[in-house]
């Protein structure tokens, strides 16, 4: 699943190499993701209104909901 997030930004950004996901789990077994990106590329994975964080959110449910766990991403500055 980091894998995942980690391309799907990549192919949004300016400046893939500065991409990276880190991933823990919480006490609840929910597993957040935090993806850090270059500080001119904030808005770009954020989007209008977050609407393209928002779509990545959905897809990381929607494989969370395949495996049956809950999954979080947070977009860290």
């Amino acid at each position: 699943m980091q894998d995942l997030v980690e391309y799907l930004a990549r192919s949004l950004v300016d400046s893939p190499d500065e991409v990276s996901v880190e991933s823990y789990e919480e006490d609840d077994g929910s597993m957040v993701y935090e993806l850090s990106v270059a500080e001119d590329d904030v808005g770009k994975v954020i989007g209008r209104g977050g609407r393209t964080v928002n779509a990545l959110r959905c897809v990381l449910r929607a494989c969370a909901a395949k495996e049956g766990r809950r999954m979080l991403l947070d977009v860290v500055d």
